[in-house]
């Protein structure tokens, strides 16, 4: 039997040094790594301490990486390229989407809620609210129209059932988008009393179905860190 691959992940470290931090990347490749089922180990770096992990594995890098029997990597993107390649069939499953459509949908809410939430000014709140809203409508659409396999199965079906951007598993895509949504729904929340739409039926059921996933809760860090994360960024207004 062949000996098993060593794999570390090394994620930001919460304020106390301890936990998870906040950091999207790097739960996009826990995420990963627990939906694929591998055996890894999870290293938290303080970067407050500068450690010696750091100086010695990835001098001048943030975290995440990862350390593959040995071999360091710190591209995240080339991080999951490199384990979807090499955690692969029949061992580990496949994630990544079957539509292109799906990696794109909701790569834009980021940018236009760090525009919306990062803004001082009172005057340009609403245009910047709605350029956030209109984000968010066209992932909802996104997620309610149904992809061609439920069309297959059911060609009269006119709104979408399924959980995840894909289909019913969640896929690299989801990884990728779920951490920023969890970061926009949290940060919102606090700074400008926003909270997503029940009307937004789509989104409202893809979050409600992430949020009983254990590779997806159990890797988000504690609102406390994302709201501590974006403290000296986000604005409150002042009307």
């Amino acid at each position: 039997m062949a000996e098993a691959s060593k794999i570390e992940l090394f994620v930001k470290a919460s304020d106390d040094g301890e936990s998870i931090g906040n950091c999207p990347f790097c739960q996009r490749l826990f995420m990963i790594l627990w939906l694929k089922g591998a055996n890894f180990t999870l290293t938290t770096v303080d970067m407050k301490r500068a450690p010696e992990v750091l100086k010695d594995l990835a001098p001048g890098s943030q975290p995440p990486f990862l350390l593959y029997n040995g071999e360091v990597r710190t591209d995240t993107n080339k991080i999951e390229e490199f384990l979807e390649d090499t955690l692969a069939p029949p061992q580990y499953p496949k994630m990544c989407t079957r539509y292109k459509e799906s990696n794109t949908a909701g790569n834009d809410i980021f940018h236009r809620f760090s525009a919306y939430v990062k803004n001082p000014n009172p005057s340009m709140n609403d245009l910047l609210e709605r350029n956030f809203l209109k984000s968010l409508m066209k992932l909802d659409r996104y997620l309610n129209s149904p992809l061609p396999h439920e069309l297959d199965q059911n060609p009269n079906i006119t709104v979408s059932e399924r959980k995840y951007l894909d289909g019913n598993k969640l896929t690299l895509a989801d990884c990728n988008l779920l951490p920023k949504l969890h970061i926009v729904k949290v940060v919102c929340r606090k700074y400008r009393d926003f909270e997503i739409s029940p009307s937004l039926s789509g989104l409202k059921r893809y979050l409600d179905n992430a949020s009983k996933q254990d590779e997806f809760i159990n890797t988000c860090p504690a609102d406390v860190e994302i709201l501590l994360a974006y403290h000296s960024v986000a604005q409150y207004l002042r009307k």
